[in-house]
């Protein structure tokens, strides 16, 4: 199969064990479309959710690619397609990308969910970047409006859109709390922005947070774990919090806790990044605020480990271990 074209289909709902690698015959870019020839892509925890038949949307069909954040050269530009370079490297964006996943050695994908890769970086580096920071930019930066004096709440802090978010946090100055379960990442998350870290797994939250934020409350929460923190973090919410959830790591939908959030006049709000890439003015907010903070230097890639193309099983298995190193898990292709 080396000289061959080869994908990662998933052909069942099973997580991993429904993944089988096969070889394909590229398709030629249609009309408003481009094609790449992929150098490398990412693994997000949003892709397992959807291998195991529990994402916001499923296949139209099956067997069907896994994955939305890639990038790779430009072979073919399809008809009505501008300002996009052939030979030049693009990332892809995040988006609903139903049969057009990118864990194939090419990409089919519309042009609108194309961005420029920054100079200077490796191809893993670059593919690294948009899933983390632009899931994180607009709940933080836009409708929560980290600055100083607010309080933000970010829970599996070690994640990479909660250390983005982190990040993107201590930017604008915000009081920023990072949770993880375990001690050894304290430092980690301090590095990232957090002015103040919680270790547990909700045992004592809302006495922790009413400490440190000088018994105010957190006004947003960005979380990703899903059922077993809010009961917790809802006790120590501030006038007109938001909650922002993203994700179910514990794999259970939340149960709202409506007397707190009655208390608190809190806004609950399920958070979808994709909706915000569609929209061209949103886009362009996010891709200017993370194209700037990574010129300047604010914020910066973070691989964890690079995979081969044959071993992405091995790769999930090591993203969905406990970690003492943190950042991106990335194919090379």
């Amino acid at each position: 199969m080396s000289e061959a074209n080869r994908e990662w289909v998933i052909t069942e709902y099973s997580g991993t064990s429904g993944l089988e690698l096969r070889e394909y015959t590229p398709k030629q870019a249609g009309p408003g479309e481009v094609r790449l020839k992929t150098e490398a892509f990412a693994l997000n925890w949003g892709d397992m959710d959807l291998m195991q038949g529990r994402y916001s949307f499923n296949f139209s069909q099956l067997p069907a690619r896994i994955g939305c954040e890639a990038v790779g050269v430009v072979d073919q530009i399809g008809e009505g397609v501008t300002g996009i370079e052939l030979g030049e490297r693009y990332c892809t964006l995040p988006y609903f990308y139903d049969m057009k996943g990118v864990s194939g050695d090419t990409v089919i994908i519309n042009a609108q969910y194309l961005t420029k890769a920054p100079d200077g970086m490796s191809a893993t580096e670059a593919g690294s970047i948009w899933m983390q920071f632009m899931t994180a930019y607009y709940p933080i930066a836009e409708l929560a409006r980290a600055a100083p004096g607010v309080n933000i709440l970010v829970t599996a802090a070690t994640s990479t859109a909660g250390y983005s978010a982190l990040e993107i946090g201590r930017i604008k100055g915000a009081n920023m709390i990072g949770t993880s379960r375990f001690e050894y990442n304290r430092e980690y998350l301090m590095q990232g922005g957090a002015s103040h870290v919680y270790i547990g797994e909700g045992e004592n939250l809302p006495e922790s947070l009413k400490e440190f934020t000088d018994g105010a409350g957190v006004h947003a929460v960005f979380d990703s774990v899903g059922a077993g923190m809010i009961p917790q973090y809802s006790k120590a919410l501030a006038k007109d919090a938001q909650i922002f959830t993203f994700g179910t790591l514990d794999e259970k939908l939340p149960e709202l806790p409506m007397m707190e959030l009655y208390q608190a006049n809190a806004t609950f709000k399920p958070y979808s990044l994709f909706h915000y890439i569609e929209d061209a003015e949103w886009k362009q907010k996010g891709l200017s605020f993370v194209y700037e903070a990574l010129a300047s230097g604010q914020i910066q890639p973070n691989v964890d480990k690079v995979f081969q193309m044959e071993e992405f099983r091995e790769a999930w298995k090591y993203l969905r271990a406990p970690r003492k190193t943190h950042g991106k898990v990335m194919i090379k292709v």
